[in-house]
């Protein structure tokens, strides 16, 4: 896991052309506006990372292959959040299942049916390391 740490430093301000019409085209405007990623997209520079997608599981989560996923350690973790989780000395991106007993870590990937679900009980070593708040797509 190497995961990309964002600096307060870190200059992600791109021009930004505005809207663009998805459904009928409309005329285009001359209008840019000054867009900062770091603002849009990090809520707590400290505590967020960037991790490049290895692997298919998450596939139905829109995560694929070669996407970034920004992962914010300071997100409390929900019931259905996708997360970096640590378990038993691996890392791992799942849709995390918070149940009474413990957690289910789950694959998603519906049409390969080799990733199966992670139960995690109380003798396991596990954390939910961070929460996934955005995904940006390789095109």
């Amino acid at each position: 896991m190497h995961p990309f740490p964002i600096e307060e430093s870190t200059a992600l301000e791109f021009d930004f052309m505005g809207e663009i019409k998805a459904g009928f085209p409309s005329p285009a405007e001359d209008v840019r506006e000054h867009l900062d990623l770091r603002r849009l997209l990090v809520r707590h520079s400290a505590s967020t990372f960037f991790f490049r997608i290895d692997g298919v599981s998450m596939v139905d989560a829109d995560m694929d292959e070669g996407d970034i996923i920004i992962v914010d350690r300071a997100v409390e973790p929900y019931n259905g959040c996708k997360a970096v989780c640590f378990i038993d000395g691996e890392y791992t991106v799942k849709r995390v299942e918070i149940r009474p007993d413990g957690a289910v870590l789950l694959p998603c990937n519906d049409t390969n049916k080799r990733f199966k679900p992670i139960p995690v009980g109380k003798d396991d070593n596990f954390l939910i390391w961070g929460v996934v708040t955005y995904v940006i797509k390789k095109a």
